[in-house]
């Protein structure tokens, strides 16, 4: 069985659907995930592979946690985190629907402040098409420095006097306006970006079998949306830090008859930008808009779950205790759906899984 997801999970995948409705051959597909796969190795020296399922029973003894915990290990995937997966699904679609005939996307653009636009940087090489990347003024200069041997254009973005929501996100905006094209891991901007994200859903589901609950750490939300679709039954903890938590805001609100055709009506009423500066340890999670915040409460409601906001010390906790007792390198942003679980852990002993996700690059 093929290591790689995009093969092996390849007739799940809506950019298989050209080959189900008869306009491509599964040959035609395999050569072309095969070759894309080939060019990504060639600029990140890897390509996409099965990511370890690590053994958490030190992690939780160590923490005080009376669970069976499972951790899907991703900082050593294409682009040191999970966003590759999003994106290389997404730049599947592209492929296909250019082999069909389709104009040719001349330009990439997506905002980030840092795991996502390595993602997109990686692929867009890959691909061979210019990527303009919107960061935050203090992103991290290790990132911009790659971003730019990657070929991809950075634009630092600051906040314009009156502006409401993330600057970065509001100059990408702008530039998909002016003809870019959304390369995200948002699926309000990629509607495509769930595709490569469930791949990681189906592998743990593979490799681990029966789970009573996933806790994933948020930021715009695709993350667990996707997992959540390629895992159905797990029940679903979504998880934001203190300092920036506007999805546990919209839940509440909805709260307690949890109509979702009204939501989606006047989404306003449920989502809208963090108020206060957005701060946490955990800077990877820090959207001051839940972008897919609507189908992520769906899948939590549906699944029995709910969201957790972490206070910061649990943010703090989560990080330093899997450094002392995993050897994965994660980052803080890729232990904090950890801190959810250390914050709100199930009141009976269950399977549990959390995703670490990001490479520490400190």
């Amino acid at each position: 069985m093929t290591a790689n997801p995009f093969l092996r999970y390849r007739e799940r995948l809506d950019s298989y659907q050209a080959v189900r409705d008869g306009r491509m051959s599964d040959e035609q597909f395999v050569e072309m995930v095969e070759a894309f796969d080939a060019k990504v190795s060639g600029v990140e020296g890897t390509g996409f592979v099965e990511t370890p399922l690590v053994d958490g029973s030190t992690l939780a003894a160590e923490s005080g946690l009376d669970v069976d915990l499972w951790i899907k290990a991703e900082p050593n995937n294409v682009g040191g985190s999970h966003k590759a997966r999003h994106l290389f699904g997404a730049a599947l679609h592209l492929l296909v629907e250019e082999s069909l005939g389709a104009p040719k996307v001349e330009r990439l653009a997506i905002a980030s402040c840092g795991n996502a636009a390595m993602g997109a940087g990686v692929i867009a090489a890959a691909m061979e098409r210019p990527l303009d990347v919107f960061v935050p003024t203090w992103a991290d200069a290790s990132v911009v420095a790659r971003l730019k041997d990657l070929g991809a254009t950075v634009n630092p973005s600051e906040r314009r006097e009156g502006e409401a929501g993330d600057p970065a996100y509001l100059r990408f905006r702008e530039a998909v306006e002016a003809g870019a094209r959304a390369f995200s891991v948002q699926g309000t901007d990629t509607p495509t970006t769930f595709d490569g994200g469930r791949t990681l859903g189906w592998e743990l589901a593979d490799q681990l079998g029966d789970i009573d609950a996933l806790y994933i750490q948020v930021g715009g939300g695709a993350l667990a949306t996707a997992v959540s679709m390629a895992v159905p039954d797990a029940r679903l903890h979504p998880v934001q830090s203190e300092g920036c938590a506007p999805l546990r805001r919209a839940w509440d609100l909805l709260a307690p008859h949890f109509d979702f055709t009204a939501a989606a009506a006047e989404p306003t009423k449920y989502m809208w930008a963090w108020e206060n500066e957005p701060h946490s340890l955990a800077t990877g999670i820090l959207d001051d808009v839940t972008y897919d915040w609507l189908p992520l409460l769906e899948r939590t409601h549906a699944s029995g779950g709910e969201p957790i906001v972490a206070p910061e010390p649990f943010v703090e906790q989560a990080y330093a205790l899997a450094h002392q007792h995993t050897n994965i390198p994660v980052c803080a942003t890729g232990t904090a759906g950890f801190a959810g679980l250390l914050h709100a852990p199930p009141s009976t002993r269950e399977r549990v899984v959390l995703l670490f996700t990001g490479i520490d690059r400190t």
